[in-house]
């Protein structure tokens, strides 16, 4: 076995930990330099190790690694950006994990995905430094989705090829994508998309990053463009998320402490 083969110094994310045994953890890593690895850290949970306070969730940190008998093993760890502000606020740490939920489903294992990790570097930076995070997680979504190969067809109908109109359409997950009023009719599965969420995931999927600036959207808007993502990656992983539920009802409870706080209430 070639030695780079063997041992590997990378940036890397903690997607998920558990306890092993009587003092170890598994975690479950998103590096740079291989991707999506599983990786013990052998008595982490001592008090006196000096590596658990590095191998933390929501850090961006480097990891030297060691290739066992049959697993990799976490042989150094040192934070590079710990990502405070992040931590210390429950909707920036509730959309972060969601970014992490996302690599977990879609990064491949032991294989290196260069743009994905660069993307999730990105959007990591974005959530720590900006307040409205709607788009930082759409941007994300698309991106993940063409690097991965899934991106949906926005263009053309799937089922007849005609161009797109500007009018209300259908989008279907197991289609891959549009469906004109005319063929979306025909397909059960296929959900009922307006004009405008149906626009502006189209300018999210072709614009860069700092473009996005430019759109204006209503919160009916938004919910639906959750709405439908959700629906398309749910569709792919054939398995539930769990922290959009979680996100959803931080924001239903801020909205609904807004109410209660307007004069007259």
């Amino acid at each position: 076995m070639d030695e780079s083969d063997r041992l590997v110094n990378s940036e890397a994310f903690v997607i998920t930990q558990m306890d092993y045994g009587e003092a170890d953890r598994l975690y479950t890593i998103f590096t740079r330099s291989r991707g999506k690895v599983r990786a013990f850290a052998r008595g982490v949970r001592k008090s006196k190790s000096r590596k658990a306070g590095h191998l933390q969730p929501l850090s961006l940190i480097n990891l030297m690694l060691a290739k066992g008998q049959s697993a990799w093993v976490i042989t150094q760890a040192d934070t590079v950006e710990p990502y405070e502000t992040i931590k210390n606020d429950l909707h920036k740490t509730a959309n972060a994990f969601y970014i992490f939920e996302l690599v977990n489903r879609f990064a491949p294992e032991d294989e290196a995905v260069f743009p994905l990790f660069n993307l999730v570097k990105e959007t990591m930076s974005r959530i720590n430094g900006e307040d409205d995070l709607f788009m930082v997680n759409k941007y994300f979504e698309l991106k993940l989705l063409k690097i991965t190969g899934y991106m949906p067809n926005l263009s053309t109908c799937i089922q007849c090829g005609e161009a797109i109109l500007p009018q209300d359409q259908y989008f279907s997950a197991a289609q891959g994508g549009i469906l004109c009023p005319r063929c979306g009719a025909r397909h059960p599965d296929a959900r009922k998309i307006s004009m405008l969420a149906l626009k502006y995931l189209r300018f999210i999927q072709r614009s860069s990053y700092h473009e996005l600036g430019k759109a204006h959207l209503s919160q009916g808007v938004k919910d639906e463009m959750n709405s439908i993502m959700l629906y398309y990656l749910t569709y792919i992983n054939e398995k539930a998320f769990n922290t959009p539920f979680f996100i959803h009802q931080l924001e239903a409870n801020d909205s609904n402490k807004g109410k209660n706080n307007e004069p007259g209430k």
